[in-house]
């Protein structure tokens, strides 16, 4: 639930940084809109302009790293921040800009390594893949990678559950705090695998049958990053951003004549369809108690 603001106070502020995506359903238009349904005030610097639609990305052009620290400055010199979100970073550059950055901050940080669009076009360069380990990483509060981004960032293919624990030590050896492994790709129900190396969670959900998915890894980890700017700690934000996504992919549409987005708005437009809690499974090995990494 999110903390009421008083009337006279400004609610909880994210920062995005991330592509921009001109069919609105991914990118910076997914995360404003999901950082909305949730109560909190989003931000953003843009890194990208794609030109996209529901059948392919036509289209990159990155901004110049000057004009992504401009914007970043601008927010967190006057506005202030409460939690910050990475998503789309196409160019070594881009990364590197970003990461210094993100040292100036003390504030939660959700890195979502995009590599690849829905529709398999490659959005992050090849030379930007080791300046991503090496520079970003370390800064995260939790990373999101999906399956292929696992691949990519520590050349660990997971093919089934029992890989989720390996993808993850492979990514906490990179410097995050925490670990979000996605396990979406794999059959059976959506499991994903939260570790920081000693507490570990399994989230599961059902399985859905659903071909309207455009935007899901931004929106996650969007609403991560809102849920912490609420003072959750990790696991919670998790659990609640799981909850999020699971409703919204429940409520995805149809639009244009390829993959439609998710309904960020399903909470407001369809209430009564609303999910229950995500369940949660405990590995076999104890885990402790976590305290807020805010």
């Amino acid at each position: 639930m999110t903390p009421a603001v008083p009337p006279d106070a400004a609610p909880p502020r994210v920062l995005t940084i991330a592509g921009s995506d001109s069919g609105g359903g991914a990118g910076i238009q997914a995360d404003l809109k999901t950082m909305l349904a949730l109560g909190v005030h989003g931000m953003s610097a843009v890194v990208s302009v794609t030109a996209q639609n529901s059948v392919g990305v036509h289209g990159v052009w990155d901004l110049p790293p000057e004009a992504v620290r401009a914007q970043i400055r601008a927010v967190t010199e006057d506005i202030g921040l409460d939690a910050v979100k990475t998503g789309m970073l196409s160019s070594a550059a881009l990364v590197e800009t970003v990461a210094q950055e993100l040292a100036t901050m003390s504030v939660p940080s959700v890195v979502d390594p995009v590599g690849v669009s829905k529709h398999g076009n490659p959005l992050l360069a090849t030379d930007a893949v080791d300046v991503l380990r090496r520079e970003l990483l370390p800064r995260a509060t939790i990373v999101t990678p999906n399956l292929d981004e696992v691949r990519l960032l520590t050349g660990v293919d997971v093919v089934d559950e029992t890989g989720l624990r390996r993808a993850a030590d492979a990514l906490l050896a990179l410097g995050p705090t925490w670990v979000l492994v996605k396990g979406g790709h794999l059959p059976g129900d959506a499991v994903d695998l939260l570790t920081d190396g000693s507490a570990s969670y399994e989230l599961r959900s059902p399985r859905l049958p659903r071909i309207h998915t455009h935007g899901t890894g931004c929106t996650l980890a969007s609403a991560i990053a809102a849920r912490l700017a609420c003072g959750d700690d990790v696991p919670s934000a998790v659990r609640a951003a799981k909850t999020y996504v699971t409703g919204a992919l429940a409520a995805g549409f149809p639009l244009g004549a390829g993959i439609g987005p998710v309904d960020h708005a399903y909470l407001t437009r369809r209430p009564a369809q609303a999910l229950g809690p995500t369940r949660e499974t405990e590995p076999a090995e104890p885990v402790r108690p976590m305290a807020s990494s805010d």
